[in-house]
C-alpha cells in the first residue's frame, strides 16, 4: 500500500511539473511560429541591454517584416498565411546563434535581438536570412506559394539608444526608411 501511495504521489508530482513546463511554455511562445513572444522579447531585450552594458560590447537588433503579408493572407487565405510564417519562424530558429533571441513580434513582424555582434556582422546575418527566406519553398494544399521578401530595420546597442524600447524604436524607423526608399 505504501508503495502504491509513495508512486501515485511520485506520478502526481511528474505531472505537475510538466504542466508547469507547459503552462510556461505557453505564456512564453507564440502559438503559430514557435517563436518566443513579444513579452519574453522585451523582458530578455532588457536583461541583454544590462549584460552587454556591463560588457561594453554591443547588442543588435533587428526588426523583419514580411513584404506584402496580407496581400498573400487575402489571395491564398490564412491558413496559408500562417503556414508561412511557421515556415520563416523554423527558418529564424535554425539560422540564429545559442545566445541569440527570435521572437514574433505581432502580425508578420519579427524581431532578433543579437548580443556582442557588431554592425557589419549583424548587417550579414540579416542579408543571410533575407536570402534564405526568399528562397524558402512553402507548398500549401500542393500549391507553391511563390517567393517571399522581408524588409528590415538594424538597431544597435549603444549607438540608436541604451534602453530596449529606444532600440525597438530606432530599428523601427529603420525599417519605415527603407521601405520608404523602395516605394520611391
Amino acid at each position: 500500500r505504501l508503495a502504491v501511495t509513495l508512486a501515485e504521489h511520485v506520478a502526481l508530482a511528474f505531472m505537475n511539473l510538466k504542466l508547469r513546463e507547459t503552462l510556461r511554455n505557453q505564456s512564453i511562445r507564440d502559438p503559430v511560429t514557435g517563436l518566443f513572444n513579444r513579452r519574453y522579447m522585451e523582458e530578455t531585450l532588457e536583461r541583454d541591454i544590462e549584460r552587454v552594458g556591463r560588457r561594453q560590447t554591443s547588442l543588435g537588433v533587428v526588426m523583419l517584416v514580411l513584404d506584402h503579408f496580407k496581400h498573400f493572407n487575402d489571395t491564398y487565405g490564412h491558413a496559408a498565411g500562417d503556414l508561412l510564417l511557421r515556415e520563416v519562424g523554423a527558418l529564424l530558429n535554425a539560422q540564429i546563434r545559442g545566445a541569440d533571441i527570435a521572437c514574433r513580434y505581432g502580425g508578420e513582424e519579427f524581431i532578433l535581438i543579437l548580443p556582442e555582434m557588431p554592425l557589419d556582422i549583424v548587417r550579414q546575418r540579416v542579408e543571410a536570412l533575407r536570402l534564405g527566406i526568399k528562397q524558402l519553398d512553402v507548398q500549401h494544399r500542393g500549391q507553391p506559394l511563390g517567393a517571399v521578401t522581408v524588409s528590415a530595420g538594424i538597431a544597435m546597442f549603444p549607438e540608436h539608444g541604451t534602453a530596449g524600447e529606444n532600440l525597438l524604436r530606432a530599428a523601427d524607423q529603420a525599417l519605415i526608411s527603407i521601405r520608404d526608399r523602395v516605394i520611391k
